[in-house]
């Protein structure tokens, strides 16, 4: 396994020297891909926060970002600790925006437009947002507020992620690998159920009709896990009459199960998964087996010594994080 460091400083390339290896996570939605090594100061390596970093594997691409912070310790003073971002980092940036008949491919687009970021593929997602509004909200959250929307229309979950200095937006069905995540692969697992934490049997949707001002409610659920649970009632509103009873049953669809969490530490490590991946788990849990693709809501990759593992927190059917 060859790993290539790059950093550059305004017309000066550096290949540095890294010490303890490289760290590099993705999160399915919220941060931004966040890349932290260690580099040996000598005369010649000279760069700010700023200044561009690329990490390649095998002689592929799998990282772009910008060095945001420096530090360095008393003890190890010829040693500087860097953490560095990939461009969804300035989607913590915060804005207010109103628009309408937007798709959630478009939302980025515009976004993208505003803020001068360098955009590759975007998936069409389809569904029409009516209106929405966003009042001094982070560009994650209303990127992520379109997608929701989008995910309660259509039961289509997308994923925006940098692909190498490209904003991208997928459909996490393109996404599958043909990964093997099992007990001879791993090191460890944690796993965990609960009715505690998302998880809903009843669903409430309401419509305010202000030219009226009447209300229709609409309610999906299940008797059955009633029984089982008690009542979990979610609620939530709808801006056009038509789409009430939809939307209840497609949350209905989404909630109606036990959240389950599994965590894998120390994977063999693939260049391939990032947050937004789905792999093949086959772990016997105790109460339950798995035997399906999983989504990967964050993975972390660990290159050290000619060595590449990953911890990958996973959802899907019933897991989720």
């Amino acid at each position: 396994m060859k790993i290539d460091l790059i950093i550059q400083s305004e017309d000066v390339i550096y290949y540095p020297i890294v010490e303890d290896g490289v760290s590099l996570e993705w999160d399915r939605k919220g941060s931004p891909g966040k890349l932290k090594f260690s580099v040996i100061k000598d005369d010649v390596l000279s760069f700010q926060e700023g200044d561009a970093v690329k990490l390649s594997v095998d002689g592929t691409d799998i990282f772009y970002g910008f060095v945001f912070t420096k530090s360095r310790s008393g003890r190890s003073p010829y040693l500087i600790e860097v953490t560095a971002y990939d461009q969804l980092r300035y989607f913590k940036n915060k804005d207010t925006y109103v628009y309408s008949n937007k798709k959630a491919n478009d939302v980025v687009k515009m976004i993208a437009e505003d803020f001068h970021l360098n955009v590759g593929v975007l998936e069409d997602t389809g569904y029409v947002i009516p209106s929405r509004s966003e009042d001094n909200a982070t560009l994650f959250d209303i990127v992520q507020n379109a997608l929701d929307e989008t995910l309660r229309a259509r039961t289509r979950l997308y994923v925006l992620y940098d692909k190498v200095g490209k904003l991208t937006l997928q459909n996490i069905e393109s996404m599958k690998l043909d990964l093997l995540i099992d007990a001879d692969t791993i090191g460890n697992y944690t796993y965990s159920s609960t009715i505690d934490s998302q998880t809903y049997n009843q669903i409430k949707i309401t419509f305010e009709n202000k030219d009226s001002g009447s209300r229709e409610i609409f309610i999906a659920k299940d008797g059955s896990n009633i029984n089982k649970w008690g009542l979990l009632q979610y609620t939530d509103t709808v801006e056009l009459s038509t789409s009430g009873a939809a939307k209840a049953d497609a949350l209905l669809k989404l909630y109606n199960s036990k959240t389950r969490t599994l965590s894998v530490s120390d994977a063999f490590g693939d260049v391939r998964v990032r947050a937004g991946s789905s792999v093949i788990v086959r772990l016997n849990l105790g109460d339950m087996s798995v035997q399906s693709y999983l989504l990967v809501e964050k993975v972390t990759h660990k290159f050290k010594q000619n060595q590449h593992l990953m911890d990958l927190k996973l959802r899907g059917g019933t897991f989720v994080t």
